[in-house]
Order: C-alpha cells, then sequence, then structure tokens
C-alpha cells in the first residue's frame, strides 16, 4: 500500500486535564514542550463538556477549502461523537502547539489524516478507561455510540459528558499505541457533512478578515508605488492631515524585504471612507524609472530570442536533439502562458494592535508563522510576542501564503498608537498582488511510424536576482517525460522586478495548458485517437515506470492513471461522441499534488469565436477514502471553474506597473458560463491526499482541446478570446 499519511517525525503527545466549568480539555503536540509544562497546557484540540457538547478546534486556516470541517471530522470519528455533538472553533496560529499550520500545496489532508485520527483514538481511549472505574465493568468489554460508552452485558451506559472529571485525572495514552478503526467501520468520514461555517455565510454574519472589530480601532490605507522596488520622493502629507476624520497620516520606508514593506503613505481614519477619500486627495511622487524596462512586449520579445539559443538543461534522458535531427516527420508548436492575478472576493486586509506588552494580529492569512518573523523583524521585537489569530479567508488561492499586508497592518498601528484594521481596495489587491507568472515555451516531437521518438521542451520563464523567480518554476517531473525515451527540458531566465508567487496548482497550471494541448497535437500528427494516446502512454509506463524524483514526494503511478482514464472513457461516453457543427469533446490528464485527475470537456463555438464550456466529465483518484464528500465535490467543481475563469484573462505589464485594475478588464467565470459537471472518484488502496488543486490543470487544455474539435483552431496562447478564435478559423 501507498499511504501519504504524514508520519511527523517528532514524537507526537497529549495531555489532559479539567478546565473552568468541569470540562475536560484534551492537548496535543509535536515538541519538546510538553517536557516543560507537561498537563498544564491544555485544551489544545478537545474538550468534553459535562453536557456532553463536544469542543474540536481546527489547526489550519479556512479559505474556502473545507478543512475547518474537515480536520474536526478526523478527530469525531476516532472520538466515536455523534456529528450533532460537535462544536468547532479555530486553532490560534502556534506551531509549537499545533504542528504546521498552513494552507497551500493540497496538504493539509496527508500532513494531518492520521495525526488527527489518533488524536480522536487517544481520547476516545481515556474515556473508555474513565468509564471502566465509574461502571466497574473491565475496558475490554465497553463499546462507544455517539458518545455513549456502554456495557452490553449489564445494559449500563454512561455519557460522555459524565465522565470528564475522572477522565481529567487519567494518564493519555501514547497516540502512536492507540488502534485505529478500519475504514468500513467509519459513521462520520466519507459521509458529507455541510460547511460549518456555511449558515453563519448565508446569513451575512461576520467571520471574515475584512469584519473584525477590536476596540478603539481606526481604519487604514496604504499607498504604495505602482512600481516595485520605487521610492517615495514627496507627499502632499499636511493637506491630508487637515481632512475630515482624519488621525495620522504618515510615511513608511520599505525595507528591501520582497515578502515585506515597501515604501509608502499610510492614512488613517476614524472611518475607512474617509481614509479612501483622503487618497483620491494624495498627490505623491515616485522614483519609479526601475520599472522602465518590465513591459509585457519586452518579455515576449527577449522570450522569441532566447528559445533560438541553447538554454539551461532542466531534464534530459536519452539524445532527444539526435533523434529529432534524423527523423523524417516533425511537429513544432509555440506555447504562451500569460501573468495570473489571484482576485479572491475578499481582499487583503488585517487588524493589528500593538502595545508594550506584544503584538496582537487578526489575519485572513493561509501561512501566518510565515508572517510572524517580517511583523517581528519590521516592528524590532520578539517572535513570541506576536499573537495571531487566524481569521476564515475569503478565498486565497495562494496570495495568502504572502504576509505583506500584515506586515502593513502591524507597522501602522505600532507608528500610529492605536489599533488598526488597514483594507485594500481591489486595485490594490491587483496591482500588488504575487503574480502567476507567465511563461513562453517551444516545443518539438519527432514521430516515426505510430512512435514518439523524440520530445524536446525549450522554456523561457522569470528570474530575480538571477534566481528562478518565486512559483516560475519549470519543473521537469511532469507527465511529459513518459511521452518518449528521447526527452529534454531546458530553460532560459528573464530578470522580472514584478512580485510572482503561487497560484492554485502552481506550475502545473500553466505546463498542463502548454504539454497536454500539445500531446493533442502530436496524436493528430500520429493519426491517433487523442485518448487512445494517452492511455497507451500509460501503458508503456507501466512497463517502464519513471524514476523517483529527489525531494518531489510519490512517484508517478501509471497504474492509478490507467484506472482514473479507464473509467472516464466510460463515463464520458468518449466513443460514441461526435465532435462537429460547433460542438466539441476534448480531453487532458495530470498528475499534480499527489492527485491523478482526468478530464472531458464539451465546448460549443460559434461562427463568431464566442465559446462555452457546456459540460466537464472528472474522474480522479486522490486516494482510498473521500473524507467528505460534500467539500470534496465543491473543490473539484470550483477547480474546474477556477481553470475555465483563468483561460478569460491577464495581467500585462507597461514600465513594470499591472495593466489590469479590476474586475471590468479581469473577467471572472459568471454563472450562466458555469459547465454541468459529472464527478466521479476512483478509489484506490492509498492514502488519502488533497483535493485544492488537482482537479485545476487538466480542465484548461480539456476545453482547449475541445475547441480544436470543434473549430479546427489549435490553442497556443491563453487568454482565450474569442476574435482569436474567429480569425484563426477564418485563416
Amino acid at each position: 500500500m501507498d499511504d501519504a499519511s504524514f508520519k511527523p517525525s517528532r514524537r507526537l503527545f497529549l495531555a489532559s486535564g479539567l478546565a473552568t466549568g468541569g470540562t475536560l480539555v484534551v492537548g496535543f503536540g509535536f515538541d519538546a514542550v510538553a517536557a516543560n509544562e507537561g498537563a498544564t497546557r491544555v485544551g489544545d484540540y478537545v474538550a468534553i463538556a459535562p453536557d456532553g457538547t463536544v469542543t474540536i478546534r481546527a489547526k489550519n486556516p479556512e479559505i474556502g477549502q473545507g478543512i475547518k470541517t474537515m480536520l474536526p471530522m478526523l478527530i469525531a470519528e476516532e472520538m466515536d461523537v455523534a456529528w450533532e455533538q460537535v462544536k468547532i472553533e479555530t486553532a490560534p496560529a502556534d506551531e509549537k502547539r499545533f504542528g504546521a499550520q498552513f494552507a497551500g500545496g493540497s496538504m493539509s489532508t496527508p500532513m494531518n489524516y492520521e495525526p488527527m485520527r489518533r488524536v480522536g483514538a487517544a481520547t476516545r481511549a481515556v474515556l473508555i478507561e474513565a468509564a471502566a472505574a465509574v461502571l466497574k465493568k473491565p475496558a475490554a468489554e465497553l463499546t462507544v455510540e455517539a458518545g455513549v460508552v456502554h456495557h452490553k452485558a449489564s445494559r449500563t451506559k454512561v455519557p460522555y459528558g459524565k465522565l470528564v472529571a475522572t477522565a481529567a485525572k487519567l494518564k493519555l495514552p501514547d497516540p502512536a499505541s492507540v488502534t485505529l478503526k478500519p475504514d468500513s467501520a467509519f459513521t462520520i468520514i466519507g459521509k458529507s457533512k455541510g460547511g460549518y461555517d456555511s449558515p453563519a455565510i448565508v446569513e451575512g454574519k461576520p467571520i471574515f478578515g475584512i469584519d473584525v472589530v477590536v476596540p478603539g480601532m481606526k481604519y487604514a490605507v496604504f499607498v504604495k508605488p505602482p512600481v516595485y522596488g520605487a521610492k517615495l520622493k514627496s507627499a502632499n502629507i499636511d493637506a491630508i492631515k487637515a481632512l475630515k476624520g482624519i488621525t495620522h497620516v504618515f510615511t513608511l520606508q520599505g525595507s528591501g524585504d520582497f515578502h515585506s514593506l515597501q515604501d509608502g503613505v499610510a492614512i488613517v481614519a476614524d472611518k475607512w471612507w474617509y481614509a479612501r477619500a483622503a487618497r483620491e486627495q494624495l498627490e505623491v511622487v515616485w522614483d519609479d524609472g526601475v520599472g522602465a524596462p518590465h513591459d509585457s512586449a519586452t518579455y515576449a520579445a527577449k522570450a522569441a530570442e532566447l528559445v533560438k539559443t541553447k538554454g539551461e538543461s532542466i531534464k534530459a534522458q536519452g539524445d532527444a536533439d539526435a533523434a529529432l535531427a534524423k527523423s523524417s516527420k516533425k511537429i513544432e508548436a509555440w506555447f504562451e502562458a500569460p501573468f495570473l492575478a489571484h482576485v479572491p472576493m475578499e481582499p487583503q486586509n488585517c487588524t493589528a494592535k500593538v502595545t508594550a506588552n506584544g503584538v496582537e494580529i487578526w489575519a485572513p492569512t493561509q501561512a501566518p508563522s510565515w508572517g510572524r518573523p517580517h511583523v517581528a523583524k519590521a516592528l524590532g521585537v520578539p517572535e513570541d510576542k506576536i499573537t495571531i489569530h487566524m481569521i476564515r479567508c475569503g478565498g486565497g488561492f495562494g496570495r495568502r501564503l504572502e504576509n505583506d499586508y500584515m506586515v502593513e497592518a502591524a507597522v501602522i498601528a505600532q507608528k500610529s498608537g492605536v489599533p488598526v484594521k488597514l483594507v485594500w481596495t481591489r486595485e490594490d489587491d491587483v496591482a500588488y498582488d504575487y503574480f502567476r507568472p507567465g511563461n513562453y515555451h517551444k516545443l518539438e516531437a519527432a514521430i516515426e511510424g505510430d512512435k514518439i521518438t523524440a520530445y524536446k521542451a525549450r522554456a523561457v520563464t522569470f528570474a530575480r536576482d538571477g534566481k528562478v523567480a518565486q512559483g516560475a518554476g519549470i519543473t521537469p517531473h511532469e507527465f511529459v517525460p513518459l511521452v518518449s525515451k528521447n526527452y529534454a527540458l531546458e530553460q532560459h531566465l528573464i530578470e522580472t522586478l514584478i512580485p510572482t508567487g503561487y497560484l492554485r496548482a502552481p506550475s502545473s497550471n500553466a505546463l498542463g495548458f502548454i504539454h497536454e494541448c500539445f500531446l493533442d497535437e502530436i496524436a493528430g500528427a500520429l493519426g491517433k485517437d487523442p485518448f487512445t494516446l494517452r492511455q497507451e502512454l500509460v501503458e508503456a509506463a507501466l512497463a517502464n515506470p519513471p524514476q523517483p524524483a529527489e525531494g518531489r514526494g510519490p512517484v508517478y503511478n501509471a497504474k492509478r492513471m490507467k484506472a482514473v482514464l479507464n473509467t472516464l472513457r466510460r463515463r464520458s461516453g468518449w466513443d460514441t461522441a461526435k465532435s462537429g457543427n460547433g460542438i466539441g469533446y476534448g480531453v487532458a490528464t495530470y498528475f499534480s499534488h499527489q492527485g491523478y485527475f482526468a478530464e472531458v470537456a464539451k465546448v460549443k463555438v460559434e461562427d463568431d469565436g464566442t465559446w462555452k464550456v457546456l459540460k466537464v466529465w472528472v474522474v480522479g483518484d486522490v486516494g482510498r477514502t473521500i473524507i467528505n464528500p460534500t467539500g470534496a465535490a465543491n473543490q473539484v467543481e470550483g477547480s474546474v471553474m477556477d481553470g475555465i475563469g483563468e483561460m478569460m484573462s491577464e495581467i500585462t505589464f507597461e514600465k513594470g506597473r499591472a495593466v489590469q485594475s479590476n474586475f471590468q478588464d479581469i473577467p471572472m467565470i459568471r454563472m450562466p458560463q458555469a459547465p454541468h459537471i459529472d464527478l466521479h472518484f476512483e478509489l484506490s488502496d492509498n492514502g488519502p491526499t488533497g483535493l485544492g488543486e488537482p482537479a485545476l490543470p487538466p480542465v484548461i487544455p480539456a476545453v482547449c482541446n475541445a475547441i480544436f474539435a470543434a473549430s479546427g483552431v489549435r490553442v497556443r496562447k491563453l487568454p482565450l478570446l474569442p476574435e482569436t478564435i474567429a480569425k484563426a478559423a477564418r485563416a
């Protein structure tokens, strides 16, 4: 069995005790703090009240991926409590107590699936021991159902709530020693549960970062340069100070740290709209000449020149150049993927309070521990004096892995001397994003008979200070090396000052489009059905499995992708689906973030190039268990919608500035454009893995390949504009 469950290198420990009101609390951690604090630090994960209510803390940030519901499900399952008894709270940001706390890389499931279950199982074990003492029966004869311990032979029972005082005196077992349930015994895991916060969201209750209010709080905006790294020369600060409702106006000097503070002007006011209105009257002069060489057109021209020369070798097997040189049939294509913005529905915001006793921060962040050292450095305070409250995020998609807004709020609060809520405008959110980096690719393939004898990819991506920019890596561990025994991947770099970062399914979201679209072109050159070609490549990988890539986690498992493809072919009706009359079907696969996904898209293309995705069939393998089917479906459907939406937009630059600024020029997918989605999970004998990202990469090439089937137009550049399709169709 290939079990992807996370095995912590530090010993998992538990401690318990009795809190105010007679509540049993169970603590949990990963490090040596246990030796110093023992049972005095309690209540980290589970609290059981005398009335039987069980409060469970969710340790990771909630950004809409359902983790606040899913992680407590794991604990509740092994505790054997009824879900209706459970209340959920978000844990504070404290990695000494909770281990890694972040939302990214689809890692929450594989890292926490077993540890959270062991917390529940150990809690259950100590409650059974307590029940044995209360009922005066052997623990081995006791069973638990819905938070009630039964001794069936004597028909006696006792609910968890009546055991808290006794259990608090007992020593919790080593979590590694407890026995976990077999999957067949699950009563919560595998059963659909609505999002814990969903009722509050539907009712419009203030649960997001942007809703935070603390006593004495003021509101702030922070005006930064239009070009990253530009310096502030002057600003009409005295005039702004005189405006209605304004309490503080001051300049801040950037730290020079890519992840921290830039030069800017802070405006603090009694109300946010006062600060926003004052900003409109702010006159700032920037020394922004540093952005002059950074234009999208310049980048594209540089890329076109660079691919004419050999780049740095990233991956090589066999001899692709020799095979291409002697081949009688070659195909070649040029692909471009644009820069993209994250644009979560909730713009960046943070509330901060700085006093002599320390710093308190309320932030919708995906990675609180990544922000803490930057705040400490900017404020000149020790990290252990910073308390971070993780507030629900209104989307993240990777943007909130960066915590620049946290640093800004803390610095403004420190200098103004009052608690401050910093709120970005949508224009700020776009202009100061950490963009998904664009990239360019020259692809070549050699064909002999019905075989791909060579595959060569020469990529151009972006660098900062001579090193591959954040999120810009062209990884060698994608599906493509399976295509041919002669494979080469080369890379050129273009220096950029544009901040770049991680967008949902980093790297794969662009590389999936590029290589899976080219694979369809290869299928056409071979005269093969594109679905059949992919199945043949998977069969070839079964016969000659890929070698593990150092530091990249699990090896690509062709057996799993084979099962996914077989099911997709059947469910989608591929063999009877007919493209024509403006309707087309396209297929693509991808292995991303430990998930195996294949998708078929049905697309309609009008004569004017307007296109619409009518239906997407999705089959994925993320292990043997789907923890919360409703949440899992939401993640996959969201990934499909997100991928289609990404095909509509781009971010371009002029002199280092983002040209696009708001939703009027960053199209988002709308309800009328949403396709029907047919989803199936192919269960396999593997540990469960994450779902936030792996369903996204295949949908983009599947749609592009369907557009070719419908219109005869190959998609090699995004965004996909109707006028581009119409023009190409007429050519």
